[in-house]
């Protein structure tokens, strides 16, 4: 009896393990700038890293009865090489200066970097549906926690922020 609950416990286990991660979208607001009127913004999951989603349209973007559905397209960051987390020095020095003689001596203990938070840059293209299409373009900056700003101008002339 033992076993046979034993080796259920371990398939189910095994078929977990297997199951794809479900991650829920990012939402955002995107606002005219001019009017204030605010819209919904929808990145599907991995469209907010390098290389992530393949599908066609990862985003969708709501502005009134407009219905936007496009591309977000992000740039890998530049990773600096991070500094060692401290760093030790020790100097000596020794001279003679009008006939007196003198030495001296130093150490220096440095303190951890301080971290940097990366952004990865890139755009999104957006449009709708019809016989006379809209479209909107928007420059985006992303951290790794898929949180991030843009601005948006669409085909009409008018000028958008971007929070997600």
């Amino acid at each position: 009896m033992l076993r046979t609950a034993l080796s259920c416990l371990g398939c189910a286990a095994l078929l977990a393990a297997c199951a794809p991660s479900l991650t829920a979208p990012t939402l955002g607001r995107i606002v005219n700038a001019k009017t204030g009127q605010e819209g919904v913004v929808t990145f599907l999951p991995g469209a907010l890293w390098s290389g992530g989603t393949t599908t066609d349209n990862n985003v969708t973007v709501q502005i009134g009865n407009q219905t936007y559905l496009g591309r977000a397209v992000l740039l890998d960051a530049a990773v600096v090489p991070a500094r060692p987390a401290f760093d030790l020095s020790f100097g000596l020095g020794a001279s003679q200066w009008d006939g007196i003689a003198g030495w001296g001596w130093g150490t220096r203990l440095g303190t951890p970097p301080a971290p940097r938070t990366v952004l990865r840059t890139g755009n999104l293209i957006a449009k709708t549906t019809g016989a006379t299409p809209l479209t909107l373009t928007c420059t985006l900056q992303v951290d790794a926690s898929e949180h991030g700003i843009g601005d948006c101008t669409g085909s009409d002339g008018a000028r958008y922020a971007l929070q997600f």
